[in-house]
């Protein structure tokens, strides 16, 4: 099953009478108003204007996901380290477990540069004989990182794995995280297994 596949299950949702606004550099942001509070926290909120540029002129990319995770109640944090060679590859070929009925969570390190990161969203299609369920996540707006704030982490809603007999067996899942702007900066496939027990 290729990823092209899944490209119009996974268009995000969009808000209805949104509308993207104008960009500006980090420059032009930290020159708006400087006597303007609520706007001066809004800056702060988004991390403009604190810590040095830790953004690489030789990587091009807007963001970058070093790792995701899963967040399991009572047991060791699953991590996937996407800055070793063939991580992609491996999460299709080597699914994970969940146990049924357990409390998981999705979560993910990265790093933004160059430039304000829009309305980043998650959003996954996971698919099992054929019947298919879509999940979207906001994750948020984001400045570049700094010195003083070199990574953000997201940690996602809790979900409860499906229980019973039919719940059980094998998933494929494709997702993908895009921006406002519908820049997809990270786009993978991967697979997992509920089964009774761990």
């Amino acid at each position: 099953m290729s990823a092209d596949h899944h490209d119009d299950e996974l268009v995000p949702e969009q808000t209805e009478g949104f509308k993207v606004g104008e960009k500006k550099t980090i420059d032009e942001y930290q020159q708006l108003d400087q006597n303007d509070e609520s706007l001066r926290k809004w800056k702060e909120s988004l991390g403009i204007g604190s810590g040095s540029t830790i953004s690489d002129p030789n990587d091009p990319r807007k963001v970058i996901i070093f790792s995701l995770g899963l967040e399991i109640e009572g047991r060791s944090d699953v991590i996937i380290d996407l800055t070793t060679p063939n991580s992609l590859e491996e999460l299709k070929s080597k699914p994970f477990t969940i146990k049924e009925g357990a409390t998981f969570r999705m979560k993910a390190r990265f790093r933004v540069q160059h430039q304000i990161l829009s309305g980043l969203k998650y959003v996954q299609v996971v698919k099992r004989m054929g019947v298919s369920n879509k999940m979207q996540e906001m994750i948020g707006s984001y400045s570049p990182n700094t010195s003083d704030k070199p990574e953000y982490e997201k940690k996602f809603e809790s979900e409860t794995a499906p229980t019973g007999m039919l719940a059980r067996g094998h998933y494929t899942a494709v997702s993908k995280f895009i921006d406002d702007d519908n820049v997809t900066h990270l786009k993978f496939e991967w697979a997992f297994d509920i089964k009774k027990d761990w």
